[in-house]
């Protein structure tokens, strides 16, 4: 029997969260999704309350919570707004939980103390303009002359990539295997954007996550500190989906907050629009279009909490974390698209919230694993295709 309950340090986490997300995201979240802008009081105040190393152990910078005080804090800040939760899932997600993980002693001092307080923000850097699902397909390479690796090539749709101060960056070190197409020539390194060469940029005109940077990283002849590779070489591409794990399990958990925002938006809308001599609340189209939106978050919050008891526990999570990911993703596009119904006119306007949510919903069925990838994963570990073997590192076990 599996128990959902919150301990108190959790109810501590996922308020903070919903304070911050309702105080400083929420009340101006319109206007900067207008200009194509990130708010530059959300950093900032998530670094005052903790939010961005509190699932680090403290010994490195954080407060020791654990893996589902992370799901919690993605809920509450995605239920303002997608572009809150695309903080943590890279900060934390895709770059401080692999480095604790993954990195030596000396790379945790130098780079997972400053990001878990903070005091540096970072990023994953793994999709390129040629190469998103397919990640062998790479062309970044590191070449290595004595203390260092020289790195080429270009990183695109990079969350935080204009604003991040450290990046976990995925190259071919074995050129021969890169040509041969297999992964085990693959590394991962800490690039600083301070290292000569590294250059950054935003991308304009998304569909959606609009008061999210979203960037690209250029690297051209950076010669990166051999301390600075994650691990061994040829891991990159175990770190990577390492990585990916921890960010799906976030955006699992933020489409919660997605749907929970459709649904609340949805009620209290209902109740005051009327037709027809009576609220549309009192339409039974509506009730189902509302019921479906509690029915998902029902189901869905329990497939993020499971990976993340599992994760609290040190085990592989990956078919969980898949799975919620898949399934909380799907539910959040359609409960955003049923919102837009249920408004109507008013739906397709940004007067009303349930627009942004429509668009922001798109994304999460795209990035960290397209809903295709997932669905084939699920089917593959079903019928005995895929397995998951226990990794010789995994997140470290959380006592409760």
């Amino acid at each position: 029997m599996i128990d959902f309950t919150l301990t108190e340090n959790q109810l501590a986490v996922r308020d903070m969260a919903r304070e911050v997300a309702a105080k400083v995201v929420a009340p101006n979240i319109a206007e900067f999704d207008r200009a194509q802008k990130i708010n530059p009081e959300i950093i900032p105040a998530m670094v005052k309350a903790n939010l961005l190393g509190f699932c680090i152990p403290e010994q490195y910078g954080g407060l020791g919570m654990d893996y589902i005080s992370l799901g919690l804090a993605s809920e509450e800040m995605e239920y303002a707004d997608t572009a809150a939760r695309v903080i943590l899932s890279v900060h934390i997600g895709l770059f401080s939980l692999p480095v604790l993980t993954w990195a030596n002693e000396g790379q945790k001092q130098k780079y997972l103390i400053p990001a878990a307080k903070g005091e540096k923000l970072a990023t994953f850097g793994l999709t390129e303009p040629a190469a998103g699902s397919d990640a062998v397909g790479i062309q970044t390479t590191a070449v290595k002359q004595g203390d260092k690796y020289i790195l080429n090539g270009e990183k695109m749709w990079i969350s935080l990539a204009d604003m991040a101060d450290y990046f976990l960056i995925f190259a071919w070190t074995d050129l021969d295997k890169k040509k041969a197409r297999d992964h085990s020539g693959m590394s991962a390194f800490i690039v600083e954007k301070a290292f000569a060469g590294v250059t950054t940029g935003s991308i304009h005109g998304k569909l959606g996550v609009r008061s999210g940077n979203t960037g690209w990283i250029s690297m051209q002849d950076v010669e990166v500190p051999a301390e600075n590779l994650v691990y061994k070489e040829g891991q990159g591409f175990k770190i990577a989906m390492f990585c990916l794990d921890q960010g799906r399990y976030t955006v699992a958990a933020g489409s919660c907050g997605l749907i929970r925002a459709c649904r609340d938006a949805c009620i209290n809308y209902s109740k005051e629009r009327q037709t027809f001599g009576q609220p549309i609340a009192d339409h039974q189209l509506v009730k189902q279009m509302i019921a479906n939106m509690e029915a998902g978050y029902e189901y869905c919050t329990p497939l993020w909490m499971k990976a993340g008891l599992l994760k609290n526990q040190g085990l592989r999570s990956t078919k969980a974390t898949s799975l919620a990911k898949w399934i909380a993703c799907r539910e959040a596009e359609a409960s955003a698209a049923n919102a837009v119904q249920v408004f109507g006119a008013y739906g397709f306007s940004d007067e009303y919230p349930v627009e942004r949510f429509y668009r922001n919903a798109k994304g999460a069925s795209i990035y960290e694993g397209t809903r295709e990838i997932h669905t084939v994963m699920q089917a593959d570990y079903v019928l005995g295709n895929r397995f998951d073997k226990q990794l010789e590192r995994d997140l470290p076990k959380v006592e409760q």
